[in-house]
C-alpha cells in the first residue's frame, strides 16, 4: 500500500512539472470540466507537494549547503512546485497569468 502511494505522488509529481518554467501571459481558454478538475484534483495535490517539499528542503538544508546547492534544491523542491500550484490560471497547463480579463 506504502509503495503504491509513494507511486501516485511520484507520477503527480512528475505530472504537475510543466516544460516551460516562464511565467509568461497565458492564451488558455480552458473549459468548465477542465477547471472543475484543476480545482478539485491538481490543486490540492499541488499543496501537498509544496508542503512535502518545503519538509524534504528543510530536511535536507544542512547537506545542500554543505554541498554549495541550497538555492537549486529550494527552486526545485519549493519554488516551483508552488508556481504550479499558485501562479497558473485556472484549469490552464502552462504556468503564467491572463493579462485580459473576459467579461
Amino acid at each position: 500500500m506504502k509503495n503504491q502511494i509513494q507511486a501516485c505522488l511520484l507520477v503527480a509529481l512528475l505530472g504537475l512539472f510543466p516544460t516551460t518554467l516562464q511565467a509568461a501571459q497565458v492564451e488558455e481558454t480552458p473549459g468548465a470540466f477542465t477547471m472543475a478538475g484543476d480545482l478539485l484534483v491538481a490543486r490540492p495535490i499541488g499543496m501537498v507537494l509544496v508542503a512535502l517539499g518545503t519538509a524534504t528542503y528543510v530536511v535536507t538544508l544542512p547537506f545542500s549547503i554543505a554541498g554549495g546547492n541550497a538555492k537549486d534544491a529550494g527552486n526545485m523542491l519549493v519554488v516551483q512546485p508552488a508556481r504550479e500550484t499558485f501562479v497558473r490560471c485556472l484549469g490552464c497547463r502552462r504556468i503564467g497569468r491572463k493579462e485580459k480579463i473576459r467579461e
